[in-house]
């Protein structure tokens, strides 16, 4: 009896180490499929910062997971044209880079046509609800600067408001909008307008910066945010990505946010 009670101990021993062994293999084949998956993803964003005459433009993404759901992009359409979109999917990870990827194609082929951005996301909506679930959708910016007349076209599908602020000081949440997309069939998008004024930021961002939270649960905020870039507002647009994600670290006392994260900035010079 002793001999067999040593032999079952041994026995649960290896089986246990075995089991151990097969989700070390399990957790390192996902690792690696989502290590993929972030290298597909970082090669559908821009390689580089647009250049465009009379203004200093900067993006960038602080995801918080291997792959992430927000999405930025730009596209030259004339040669004092460029097309500019930020966008966050619904969720996290896998699923959401899968919806933003789909974004993309589609949202690049509306530019190519040369569609309106209250056009495009008109179509883009109908595309996504046929091909999505129930309970997923997008919110996004989209529109065309042109630095010829300083003017920002736009169209927004139940993102947060761009942010617009003077050198002096004054600062306002543009807050025009319209429904998410995928969300309702046929749902009704409409075109916006901003002039830029010389030396007046733009600030379109996700949800991932102004909801990330302090240690005690406050939420980091619009006018954080606000203050943030007036703090900065003397920087390059990219030192002043920098900057505002300096903020929200010390905010927030961590390295990462609790949501993907983006800002794309557009100065006026």
């Amino acid at each position: 009896l002793a001999v067999l009670q040593l032999l079952t101990s041994q026995v649960a021993i290896i089986i246990e180490k075995v089991r151990l062994h097969e989700q070390v293999v399990e957790k390192k084949r996902i690792e690696a499929q989502l290590e993929i998956a972030r290298q597909v993803q970082l090669e559908l964003l821009p390689s580089a910062d647009p250049v465009v005459e009379g203004f200093d433009i900067s993006a960038y993404i602080f995801p918080t997971e291997e792959v992430s759901g927000d999405y930025y992009d730009w596209v030259e359409m004339f040669e004092d044209q460029i097309g500019i979109v930020v966008a966050d999917a619904v969720g996290k990870g896998i699923p959401a880079a899968l919806l933003m990827a789909f974004l993309r194609a589609s949202l690049r082929s509306s530019v190519q046509v040369g569609y309106a951005p209250h056009i495009a996301f008109t179509k883009l909506n109908n595309l996504l609800h046929d091909s999505i679930d129930d309970n997923k959708f997008i919110t996004a910016v989209y529109g065309i600067l042109d630095s010829t007349n300083k003017t920002f076209v736009f169209s927004n599908a139940g993102h947060n408001p761009p942010l617009l602020i003077k050198p002096n000081g004054e600062y306002r949440f543009v807050e025009y909008g319209d429904m998410a997309l995928g969300m309702f069939v046929d749902a009704p998008y409409h075109q916006h307008f901003i002039k830029f004024e010389d030396q007046q930021i733009m600030v379109i961002y996700t949800d991932g910066i102004t909801e990330a939270t302090s240690p005690t649960g406050e939420e980091y905020g619009q006018d954080r945010l606000a203050k943030s870039v007036l703090a900065g507002i003397e920087l390059p647009a990219k030192k002043l990505i920098d900057h505002i994600r300096k903020g929200v670290a010390d905010f927030t006392e961590r390295k990462f946010l609790d949501d993907d994260g983006t800002l794309f900035i557009v100065k006026a010079l």
